[in-house]
């Protein structure tokens, strides 16, 4: 039986077809759909399902399942690999018992990542497998099969699909769940605990898997040749393999394609008989080159005589996305072709349409209170959700931000060089309990005079509205005991708390003032649902003209989508929630209720 499937729900089918037993993950655009449906599954085939409070919690919950010999799948974005970096390093060394997935969704472009890094490197950085799919329906294939391969190998596995593949629709054909077998149990074992002297042993083990892994490859339908003819030569990874035959079909010519479904390890004797057969080669792959830096070395170290082109030689660009366009403008400039295009009329240029905080946002109220208590001198740091749209005109109140908890540490590293000056760190609840706690009891422990503005909206609502610690509510929609914000930075040791209504502003803006003058580290919890989640209107506004001054406070100073000067005339549209923001800053009372 097919299915249509998102790519990343064909993800979550192949793990519960693959037989998984513990699922973990943080959720991150592009990966939030992966464990979502993974939740869902749960419920229908009784496995453990979990939303972490962060990628590092995440991954070693799944080792620890994997160290009991349960299949355990573990998803994330790319930057969230980062966090799970130190236990993933030396879990390729420990190695696993329990197939072990770690489905890392990357973001080439970036659509909504600080970075577009790439975790085919950060595999081979790991020494551990990396799965590639082009498509939904390979994708899926991809995940039964990895969790064959990390326990053949005795390693974590990566599946790596990007944003394209994550979010694009495909037939696929389902699959029968493997039998739950009872998993064998956790077995006391030397090999668990990772002394210096481990280390080195395990790691020629780890060097050794890499040959074993090739061998395995070889053998995968992920990796093949296609319509082998000519001297030219087309190599390709990933969801590029699809932009290449497009676009041979498009020129209408013909060349040998080498399809690489898993950049590393190389498939090696594979790639080298590719090569041998042909004078010239094109390698096609989004951001670093992975498969291109591979196969020049095998060229060199099997004195293979051919031409290995694309990031070098600058035909294939190491920024952004690729698309059918760029692929045939490289492969036309590589094969020296040219084509004719039918004349094209010009086209208007799209209308320009910036991220904006949704109307009625309780994180507008927020920023707006903060600065009007802080003045301009103040610094904002932020942090990543969002609210990170906060740097966007005309709210201006987003001065920095680099990684997830990170709002914190920099306004702690702030104070330190302009102790007089003020620094106001803004973080989402979600990020609180991802990596905000060490951040605040650093401030707390080493006296930081900041101002911490915890933004909770009761949800994680930039990746999805998925519920954290501080919710009422699991993964699988079982009801759990909430953790208060307020209470946790008080056992942190803050010894000024205060929590807020953000639409309360002539309140919100007192408290500001107060947490700002406080001497040493101060929380303010600013507490008001997403309004995306409450789905409903407060209020019906709207602006009397007989009482309007023109003075644009409310369009100039919010940025609220909902507000507008339409010729000569200022309006609230339907997208209005009723927050009541903008009548609480109209100097003049135009901004009424409809009675």
């Amino acid at each position: 039986m097919k299915k249509l499937l998102m790519g990343n729900e064909a993800i979550a089918h192949g793990a519960v077809e693959a037989g998984v037993q513990v699922a973990a993950a943080y959720p991150g655009t592009p990966s939030s759909e992966i464990f979502s449906t993974l939740a869902e599954l749960a419920k229908k085939h009784d496995f453990y399902a979990e939303w972490s409070v962060n990628e590092k919690v995440a991954l070693e919950v799944a080792a620890g399942a994997s160290y009991a010999g349960a299949r355990s799948m573990v998803t994330m974005k790319q930057v969230g690999l980062n966090v799970a970096a130190d236990p993933l390093m030396t879990l390729a060394y420990i190695g696993v018992k329990g197939g072990l997935v770690l489905a890392v969704a990357d973001d080439p472009g970036p659509h909504s990542s600080q970075n577009e890094q790439d975790t085919r490197k950060f595999a081979q950085f790991a020494k551990i497998p990396v799965l590639d799919p082009a498509d939904p329906r390979e994708a899926k294939e991809m995940t039964v099969a990895a969790f064959d391969i990390s326990e053949k190998l005795g390693l974590p596995v990566i599946l790596r699909p990007t944003t394209r593949t994550c979010h694009v629709c495909q037939d696929v054909e389902m699959g029968e769940r493997q039998s739950d077998t009872l998993p064998e149990g956790f077995n006391k074992d030397p090999r668990w605990v990772i002394f210096p002297s481990l280390a080195v042993k395990q790691h020629r083990w780890l060097n050794q898997q890499q040959l074993v892994a090739e061998e395995l490859f070889i053998s995968l339908p992920f990796n093949k040749v296609e319509n082998v003819q000519g001297e030219i030569g087309i190599v390709t990874s990933g969801v590029s393999y699809n932009y290449v035959k497009e676009a041979l079909d498009i020129l209408n010519v013909k060349a040998s394609i080498l399809k690489i479904g898993t950049p590393y390890p190389l498939p090696s004797k594979l790639a080298a008989d590719f090569l041998q057969q042909h004078k010239r080669v094109l390698v096609v792959e989004e951001q670093e080159p992975v498969v291109e830096d591979q196969l020049i070395k095998l060229a060199w170290k099997q004195k293979i005589s051919v031409d290995i082109k694309g990031k070098e030689g600058n035909f294939i660009a190491r920024e952004g996305e690729l698309n059918v366009n760029k692929v045939m403008d490289a492969l036309t400039s590589f094969m020296g072709i040219s084509i004719s295009t039918p004349e094209q009329s010009e086209l208007p240029p799209l209308p320009v349409r910036p991220p904006v905080l949704c109307a009625g946002c309780p994180h507008r109220a927020s920023f707006y209170a903060f600065k009007e208590a802080a003045g301009k001198d103040a610094v904002f740091t932020g942090d990543i959700g969002c609210y990170t749209l906060g740097n966007m005109q005309p709210l201006n109140a987003v001065d920095t931000c680099l990684c997830m908890g990170a709002s914190v540490t920099i306004a702690s590293g702030l104070n330190r060089v302009e102790p007089k000056r003020k620094q106001l760190s803004f973080l989402g609840d979600s990020t609180f309990f991802h990596t905000g706690i060490p951040g605040l009891i650093n401030a707390v422990y080493n006296k930081a005079d900041i101002t911490l503005v915890v933004l909770d909206n009761r949800t994680t609502a930039m990746t999805g509205h998925q519920p954290h610690p501080g919710m009422e509510v699991t993964a699988k929609g079982e009801p759990t005991k909430s953790l208060d914000i307020a209470n946790m930075a008080s056992a942190c040791g803050v010894e000024m708390v205060k929590v807020v209504d953000p639409y309360d502003l002539k309140t919100a803006i007192n408290e500001a003032k107060a947490a700002i003058d406080f001497k040493g580290p101060a929380v303010v919890v600013m507490r008001r649902e997403c309004i995306s989640l409450t789905k409903k209107r407060l209020k019906d506004l709207y602006i009397n003209p007989d009482d309007c001054i023109g003075c644009e406070i409310c369009i100039n100073e919010l940025g609220c989508p909902a507000i507008s000067k339409q010729k000569d005339e200022y309006v609230i549209n339907e997208s209005c929630t009723g927050c009541n923001l903008c009548a609480q800053v109209c100097p003049n009372g135009a901004i009424q209720e409809v009675r």
